[in-house]
């Protein structure tokens, strides 16, 4: 049986795979996921009951070779997961054969030009590169701002995978035309894998190209932009299987040929299902550098003042309302560099984090920082303000502020800025009953409380924080060949440790915050291209 470039679903899979290797579930127990992010691939492993085996990491450099750009070599993704995959079975003592699927998660929103042989022809154009604004602009005489939003579920943006791709073609035309398809980091390696190439809903609601309610690549936005279909890979379901690893490569990744491959996801719809927000009603909020609020959804989301967008997520069917700010956790971090410099000297004294001592006078103050308010604008605001030029701002400070009261402000400055974006779900009259919470800053129990009172519902901290993107992607791998039977297997794999009830006294003290908090940002608006410029 030739698997080499064809396509499965989960169940056409789990029928072909005791035909093909003789009861092939069970005679495997693990599951390799590879998350490759932006500072490398972390690769992990998990058994049949969902617990992780273990996790190695082989990193890898970003090139910014101008203002505006960034680029990844695709060799590198690919060395760093051969890399990685043989020194976790190399420490796990496990042996290649008895590997169910490989899986993935990846980094979104980038320009893959890959040949017939799935060999990069130019470095990765990544996610964080704002090169294509002259694209950008060329595309919004073309196609109207909300019809780009409807149809998409995002605003039009030299961020998405589109407007890189017509840079290349604008630029490097000798590059287009050799190129066979653009695809996703996770996808590339995909190809590279099984000499398959496709993608999922979740990676090409990433592209500004994807038609969200269709579930197919947009023909009106295609026919305005000039771009051939033909460039695109084909587009099937996260847990289907692209194909079996390929002999000519399985000895580089250290496993069996015939391994069978299954697509994965972009990072933030795998950790949606890392976080269990698998169905309508969940949510989660993830706190690292920068923040954001997910949810899972049966149809998009429209926010009419267009404050979020909307990604395809890795469970069939569903959908993954989003709104992104920049600088949640960067925030706290320059608190930490700026204003507790005495609580980082003692932390390092003492081998403990200096958020702990942070956190001790934190708690001292109470909730509302007296009247400080912080405007949590260090890097500009994606959601809810789209506002580049956003600066931040310490507000109402008084003769009686301590350092104390103003690290506080931030973190209640942060968590409020993340409410308006829960508010503009809730306006769109989306019922969430919990926000889980996962990520670095997730762990504060300080800022924990904070949510709940300000988010106005119990926050849950879940027993695994730092994992779930790899283990949405093992989930999905899991499912897509059989070895976890669906996705409830999260709620065994990442249950919910604790939970954070909402102080009905700060509760209430928020909500009168709150308005005044949109006011200051909405006040200060008309200044902030005045300072940018200065």
């Amino acid at each position: 049986m030739i698997f080499v470039g064809c396509l499965y679903s989960a169940s056409e899979f789990c029928m072909l795979a005791p035909l093909a290797t003789g009861d092939w579930r069970y005679m495997t127990n693990y599951v390799i996921a590879h998350d490759l992010g932006t500072t490398g691939n972390k690769a992990t492993l998990y058994d049949r009951e969902g617990r992780l085996a273990g996790a190695s990491f082989i990193g890898y450099e970003t090139e910014y070779a101008y203002t505006g750009w960034a680029e990844q070599n695709p060799d590198d993704w690919w060395e760093a997961v051969c890399l990685s995959t043989r020194r976790l079975l190399s420490e796990t003592g496990i042996k290649g054969g008895e590997i169910s699927c490989i899986t993935f998660s990846g980094q979104m929103m980038g320009a893959v030009p890959l040949d017939l042989d799935g060999r990069p022809l130019r470095k990765a154009i990544i996610w964080a590169d704002q090169r294509a604004l002259e694209q950008e602009r060329w595309i919004g005489e073309r196609l109207a701002f909300e019809d780009v939003y409807r149809i998409t579920g995002h605003r039009l943006s030299a961020s998405y995978s589109l407007a890189k791709i017509l840079w290349i073609r604008d630029k490097q035309p000798d590059v287009f035309e050799a190129t066979h398809k653009f695809v996703q980091a996770k996808d590339a390696i995909v190809a590279r894998l099984t000499g398959a190439f496709v993608s999922d809903p979740s990676d090409a609601s990433s592209t500004n190209l994807y038609d969200l309610e269709s579930g197919a690549w947009s023909e009106a936005i295609l026919e305005a932009c000039e771009l051939p279909q033909e460039k695109l890979p084909r587009l099937r379901q996260s847990i289907d299987v692209a194909g079996v690893v390929r002999a000519e490569v399985a000895d580089d990744v250290g496993v069996a040929a015939g391994t069978p491959v299954v697509i994965g996801g972009g990072d933030g719809a795998c950790a949606a299902a890392g976080a269990g927000v698998i169905e309508e009603g969940a949510a989660y909020n993830y706190v690292g550098s920068s923040s954001w609020i997910a949810l899972s959804t049966p149809k998009p989301i429209y926010d009419p003042e267009y404050r979020t967008f909307t990604f395809g997520h890795v469970i069939p069917g569903m959908f993954m309302p989003t709104g992104t700010m920049q600088a949640a956790g960067a925030s706290y971090q320059w608190t930490r560099d700026q204003l507790a410099l005495i609580e980082k000297e003692t932390a390092e004294r003492l081998g403990i984090s200096p958020y702990e001592l942070i956190n001790l006078e934190v708690q001292q103050v109470r909730p509302g920082a007296e009247g400080l308010f912080f405007l949590p604008y260090l890097l500009g605001e994606r959601s809810p303000r789209w506002n580049a030029h956003a600066r931040g701002a310490f507000v109402g400070l008084t003769i009686r502020h301590t350092r104390a009261h103003m690290v506080r402000a931030v973190l209640e400055g942060v968590t409020m800025n993340l409410r308006v974006i829960l508010d503009a779900f809730r306006a769109q009259g989306t019922a969430i009953e919990a926000m889980r919470v996962i990520g670095g800053g997730a762990s504060g129990r300080v800022w924990n409380q904070i949510m709940a009172d300000i988010y106005a519902m119990p926050v849950q901290r879940l027993a695994i924080l730092a994992e779930a993107t790899s283990m949405g992607a093992a989930l999905v791998g899991g499912v897509g060949v059989g070895l976890y039977s669906d996705f409830d297997m999260i709620h065994r794999m990442n249950e919910v440790s604790s939970t954070v009830l909402p102080d009905p006294e700060a509760q209430a003290l928020y909500e009168r915050m709150l308005p005044i908090f949109e006011a200051l940002y909405h006040a200060l608006a008309p200044v902030y291209a005045d300072i940018a410029a200065l």
